[in-house]
């Protein structure tokens, strides 16, 4: 098993000021600058071992660069479990990125993405963080992610977030922190969420369905204009915001037929002739 992580410092890959250090069970090695990326993995592959094959690394760490575009040399890490390419200013992802389905770890925080690509979803991602970057929105088919246990996409610019998230049955974990969401889905409440931080958005109403979230232990609210339920409920914390929500789901079950009835009784028209008027 192999590991390819950086200095505590370094510049860009093109440039490899400070090039990346290769780990593998066989030993280690600190290479000079100047390298390109596939050459400095060569060479720290043949000071290993003569026939060491680096195809089994599982953690490469490229963060804190100036990359631009992320180096097609670690789409052929087939055996790659987690990459970091946190701090860069990455302008696509390739589409190859799709040969890593041993990629379960993905860190694109402050990449300065405006959009994730389509390709991620096919993925075997179980934590993707995205944040501090300026997304507007997420793909429609982020709910391809059924092995997803941790998604953090806080700190961006999202406006909605997409239907079909009610799909990712192992999300454990969700931040959706100081984004611009008016509305939460009310599919969430079908997740096995455990944490779940909406602060600082522009949500007005927790949906009643949220009452069913069992397994959750942290909710993070502040900072939002909350009106269902009322801000004197949600300070007292996730007990009596439940509370709250059942007796409202108690309200709106009943509410129909109170509601209906009347109407109905103005409306009837009855059935037949009319009356016959008596001469």
């Amino acid at each position: 098993m192999a590991t390819l992580a950086p200095e505590s410092t370094r510049p860009p890959l093109s440039q490899l000021g400070s090039s990346p250090s290769v780990q593998t069970h066989m030993g280690s090695a600190n290479l000079p600058p100047n390298r390109g990326l596939e050459r400095a993995l060569e060479e720290a592959a043949a000071s290993g071992a003569a026939n060491h094959d680096l195809t089994d690394t599982v953690e490469a760490d490229l963060s804190k660069n100036r990359l631009a575009d992320m180096p097609s040399d670690i789409c052929h890490l087939v055996a790659l479990e987690t990459l970091n390419l946190y701090h860069n200013c990455l302008r696509t992802i390739p589409d190859s990125i799709i040969g890593l389905q041993s990629l379960t770890s993905l860190n694109l925080r402050y990449t300065h993405k405006k959009n994730l690509p389509a390709c991620l979803c096919g993925l075997p991602l179980r934590v993707l963080n995205a944040s501090k970057n300026k997304l507007v929105s997420l793909p429609e088919t982020v709910g391809q992610l059924h092995g997803l246990m941790e998604l953090d996409i806080s700190c961006n610019e999202i406006t909605a977030l997409p239907r079909h998230i009610g799909r990712l049955k192992a999300l454990r974990e969700l931040n959706v922190r100081r984004n611009l969401l008016c509305v939460l889905p009310e599919d969430l409440a079908d997740l096995p969420l455990v944490k779940f931080d909406f602060s600082c958005n522009k949500v007005s109403t927790i949906p009643v369905r949220y009452r069913k979230m069992k397994q959750l232990q942290s909710l993070q609210l502040e900072n939002n204009p909350l009106q269902s339920p009322p801000a004197q409920i949600c300070i007292k914390g996730k007990v009596h915001i439940f509370k709250y929500l059942s007796i409202e789901a108690c309200r709106s079950e009943k509410m129909p037929d109170s509601l209906y009835l009347p109407v109905m009784e103005r409306l009837t028209v009855p059935y037949g002739p009319g009356p016959t008027a008596k001469t």
